[in-house]
């Protein structure tokens, strides 16, 4: 983005033979595009205040209102408005427009030669003249009654308001239209220079003036020149009187000690020219230059960039910016290698350019790969400026130096740090397997409530996403321990962890009634959790007499009624009755044999 007090219309500005205390004539507002200008404002003297020889004084009287009329075409849009308001002495800075309260936000003051004061205001109206449009405009509360009498001796007692009206139309060429103000008197002359000026000489190029205080009848030596060529509007602003209470709007000559002119200066500067020389004049009159508004066509591109997409990947500092240049509403074309300055939270962070010439109502295309520092949060404003070199200025000048910053809230993916999920442990079921319910982990391991939870058996199937585990509350292993992988995804970035399931020998559980009747219930010595758990037990039975009838490991079937040890080994079966038994684990969990009585019935 190039910054226009270089390029921009310098105001150099010298007077000859007198010196007043004033306000330099300096660039306010630069406008570029489809704009043009209007002035609209009146006078609140009621006849010219100079004395003519042979003819009585004018009266030393002076208005408080008066009134102008605003006539656009119905293509032309407001842009901007600006009230002017000048008078006698050291000022009035509280008036009303159409019975609004205006208060000067800016104010402008100059003396004449013998030291009386005069003034000069300022309002940004743009509001107030857009809400109301066309129509008759009053000015009022601008009350110099008291003022007056001590000016009305040697003409100096005026009043007179003004707006500056800026309108957009899209049937105007583009141009670039500046605004200057300041408060500075003419006699005897004001040279100002207008520098980097890129212009089409036969577009309509025009000039136009606020002035205050001049006379129809005092002309000596009064002019206008543009680079050396005398210039004038007759009849109304003849060559030798160009500050004569005039309004080049209205064409009326009755604008009393105030003057809103336009000239046409489009046979004064050529193309190619880079510069322009204005020259005022006045051998006599006393006259104040209060604004003073330019307007030239430019050949200029118009440089506006725009991100489109923002590739992100989960866990990583680096982003891809996919964005656009473009040179849109614009004369001339864009050149290459205009400078693209890239920013984060208004930090610089690096540079880039564009590759080739951009043509009128052209675009280019293109990606870069940001790295994001470390010390840059996961949030940041990231903001791409074209032409801009990286210290806010930048090498192009373009119609609109405005929209040249494209930014973009950014959010990096980040996993979120996951809870620690606590090992499971189960009863083994014979052979290290069991059974395990894990499902209050997939609402407990959440970060977001919105958060997808997935299980599965395998790193790799979590990588690929295949075999996730369905049936969370019942849950089978085979082997022990077994890994179980968790993917927490947030919809943009996804987090993993694990955890184990284990088995463990529980305390086996004695059913110790037998009814060995072949009914299929209870027709065996039953011990839930043991066989296929405890691989090296041993169980004894002995009858009441304490003699050895049966024993018995994992190998063998459970006992059944019959014995296989002592006098009986040979499967002999036992009569009804108590018996004992004793189980030896063989585990070093459980070193203590497990003992107990046991009933036989048949």
């Amino acid at each position: 983005m190039k910054l226009k007090l270089p390029d921009c219309f310098f105001i150099v500005i010298y007077m000859v033979s007198y010196s007043f205390y004033g306000q330099d004539i300096s660039l306010y507002k630069q406008y570029n595009g489809r704009y043009d200008f209007i002035f609209i404002g009146n006078t609140l003297n009621t006849i010219e205040n100079n004395s003519i020889p042979g003819l009585p004084s004018p009266p030393c009287t002076i208005l408080t209102s008066s009134s102008a009329t605003l006539n656009l075409n119905p293509m032309d849009v407001i842009e901007s408005a600006y009230l002017y308001w000048a008078g006698s002495g050291t000022g009035d800075f509280d008036v009303k427009l159409n019975g609004l309260n205006i208060s000067a936000q800016r104010k402008f003051s100059i003396q004449n030669a013998t030291g009386y004061p005069f003034f000069s205001a300022f309002a940004d109206v743009t509001s107030a003249i857009k809400s109301t449009g066309n129509g008759t405009y009053n000015f009022s509360e601008l009350d110099l009654t008291n003022v007056i009498s001590n000016y009305c001796f040697f003409g100096g007692n005026f009043g007179g308001w003004a707006l500056v009206i800026v309108y957009k139309n899209n049937t105007l060429p583009l141009n670039q239209l500046n605004i200057y103000d300041g408060m500075q008197s003419v006699p005897n002359e004001i040279d100002i220079t207008l520098n980097s000026l890129n212009v089409i000489d036969n577009q309509d190029a025009k000039i136009g003036f606020v002035a205050w205080e001049g006379d129809k009848n005092i002309s000596k030596d009064e002019s206008l020149r543009i680079n050396g060529n005398l210039i004038g509007n007759p009849p109304l602003n003849p060559t030798n009187n160009a500050f004569n209470g005039t309004n080049s709007f209205t064409g009326t000559s009755n604008l009393y000690n105030m003057d809103l002119d336009v000239y046409s200066i489009q046979n004064n500067i050529n193309i190619g020219d880079t510069t322009a020389q204005i020259q005022l004049t006045s051998g006599q009159d006393f006259v104040m230059i209060n604004a003073i508004v330019t307007k030239l066509n430019s050949q200029l591109p118009d440089a506006t960039l725009a991100i489109t997409t923002i590739d992100k990947a989960c866990n990583s500092k680096k982003i891809t910016v996919n964005y656009t240049v473009s040179n849109l509403n614009c004369t001339n074309s864009l050149p290459a290698l205009t400078p693209i300055a890239i920013y984060i939270n208004d930090v610089l962070l690096q540079n880039t350019e564009t590759k080739a010439i951009i043509p009128i109502d052209g675009s280019e295309s293109a990606a870069i790969t940001l790295t994001i520092p470390d010390s840059i949060p996961n949030n940041f404003i990231l903001k791409f400026v074209v032409d801009d070199g990286g210290a806010g200025q930048g090498k192009v000048t373009e119609l609109n130096e405005s929209n040249n910053i494209f930014s973009e809230d950014v959010t990096l993916f980040i996993s979120d740090v996951l809870k620690t999920l606590e090992n499971l442990d189960s009863c083994n079921i014979g052979l290290g397997k069991g059974i395990f319910n894990f499902s209050n982990y997939e609402d407990s391991i959440k970060t977001n409530t919105t958060d997808i939870v997935t299980f599965y058996p395998t790193l790799t199937d979590l990588e690929n996403e295949t075999h996730a585990i369905s049936g969370i509350s019942d849950y089978a292993i085979s082997s022990s321990p077994t890994t179980i992988f968790v993917k927490v995804d947030n919809g943009n970035c996804f987090s993993t962890t694990s955890f184990l399931l284990s088995t463990k020998n529980c305390p086996p559980t004695v059913h110790n009634f037998v009814s060995a009747n072949n009914d299929k219930t209870n027709d065996t010595f039953l011990i839930d959790g043991l066989r296929d758990v405890y691989l090296k037990f041993k169980l004894s039975i002995y009858n009441r007499w304490g003699a050895l009838i049966w024993t018995g490991n994992n190998d063998q079937p459970d006992w059944d009624g019959y014995a296989n040890q002592g006098l009986l080994l040979n499967h002999y079966e036992i009569p009804e009755g108590t018996y004992f038994y004793i189980l030896d684990l063989n585990d070093p969990n459980y070193q203590q044999p497990l003992a107990g009585y046991l009933f036989l019935t048949r």
